[in-house]
């Protein structure tokens, strides 16, 4: 841990704290933005008894804590970095690609310097966290994802979860590259997003949905337009024509709230050649199945799931809080969806993969269930199953060839 880091936090934080003020209180009087040269301007001023060998490590953590996310910006920049978790002052975790791993030389002086952080980060991505609204779901300016929850909802100190972003999203050959996805596999859903077959990418929180679905519309025509609907914009597809919209919360006084409903609803009157929803959570899913079901062909979006065939039940819990009965609900998705691609994560190595892909068929009650028609093994191979043979067939019909070779 640098020199300054511990004098600043560790040996005297109601100095650290004063410090901090004292500099963001010169940067409001003077309306500098807060630049390594105008908090160095402003660190004289204050006059810190520090050493000539501290001052530029106390820049660089003072500009963290007036614009970053203090002493989480040295784990944010790790390109390794997926998420960053803070627990408590002293307890905070880390995972790079291989699961959860407890930082044991970043700490925060007290409860209140990690409540002060949730609350600047919010700030920062436009967002309210108080009594009122004790927690905050949002996208940082830098793209990185932030959740946070403050007392009474937590027990004692407020919790930071952050998902970092990177400045272009993965394609299809760096999934292959890192083992997400099978080379097989990659050139199969490459001609499915061809064929503008409607999916929907299942799995846990943290398998990698998000990735894959941002890849996949990456190899969408350049002449189609995708619109987005999300919480938090979160989709950074690779591509020319995109539009973006984001659901917001209500104020203070209750208004002006956005939901995911009214966002797909406003999508449909904007020519969406492909209309995706970043996650399917709630009554939307009913708005999304309408739309596909009305000649809107090749959208897509995510949902969490445990596996593919415990899609169907998902949406069918998600449906029935718009008040669509199970049988309507099923109707729809039957008629709407076509595939499924589910995607895990190793429990010993912590690895994201594609695991299989499924065609959503009807049973003899006319309830909707995913049929598995392709296994992606660890080893990387790609195995049929039951409904290959209708998804080649399928896709014959809209002129794209399924790879040979493989059933």
């Amino acid at each position: 841990m640098p020199r300054s880091s511990v004098s600043l936090a560790g040996k005297d934080p109601d100095r650290a704290a004063a410090l901090v003020d004292a500099v963001r209180l010169r940067l409001a009087e003077t309306g500098a933005a807060p630049t390594a040269g105008s908090v160095a301007a402003a660190l004289r001023s204050a006059r810190p008894p520090l050493g000539g060998g501290d001052v530029l490590d106390t820049v660089r953590l003072l500009r963290a804590e007036l614009v970053g996310a203090g002493p989480l910006d040295q784990l944010l920049r790790q390109p390794e970095v997926t998420d960053v978790l803070v627990n408590g002052p002293d307890e905070v975790w880390v995972d790079r690609g291989t699961g959860l791993e407890r930082v044991a030389n970043i700490r925060f002086p007290d409860a209140d310097s990690v409540r002060r952080l949730a609350h600047r980060l919010a700030a920062a991505a436009g967002r309210r966290l108080d009594d009122a609204r004790p927690w905050v779901d949002a996208r940082l300016p830098d793209g990185t994802r932030l959740h946070a929850v403050i007392p009474p909802i937590t027990a004692g100190c407020t919790h930071i979860s952050l998902r970092t972003s990177r400045s272009r999203p993965f394609n299809l050959a760096e999934l292959v590259g890192c083992g997400s996805l099978p080379p097989g596999g990659a050139d199969l859903l490459a001609r499915i997003v061809r064929a503008r077959f409607s999916l929907l990418i299942s799995g846990g929180t943290g398998t990698g949905k998000t990735t894959l679905l941002a890849a996949l519309l990456g190899l969408v025509g350049p002449e189609e337009r995708i619109v987005l609907a999300e919480d938090s914009s979160e989709l950074r597809p690779e591509h020319p024509h995109v539009v973006r919209l984001q659901s917001r919360p209500p104020n203070q006084e209750g208004l002006g709230e956005l939901t995911l409903r009214d966002l797909v609803r406003q999508a449909l009157r904007m020519r969406p050649d492909r209309l995706v929803v970043g996650e399917v959570r709630g009554p939307e899913v009913v708005d999304l199945l309408a739309a596909l079901n009305t000649g809107h062909e090749g959208g897509c979006g995510t949902v969490h799931a445990n596996s593919a065939s415990d899609v169907p039940v998902r949406l069918e819990a998600l449906g029935a809080l718009a008040g669509l009965d199970r049988h309507s609900l099923h109707s729809q998705v039957r008629s709407a969806l076509d595939l499924i691609v589910h995607l895990v994560r190793d429990p010993a190595t912590g690895r994201r993969r594609a695991a299989s892909l499924h065609v959503l068929t009807g049973d003899q009650q006319g309830l909707a269930r995913a049929t598995l028609a392709m296994e992606f093994g660890v080893d990387g191979d790609c195995r049929p199953g039951p409904g290959w043979a209708g998804l080649r067939q399928r896709c014959a019909a809209r002129g794209v060839e399924l790879p040979r070779g493989i059933g």
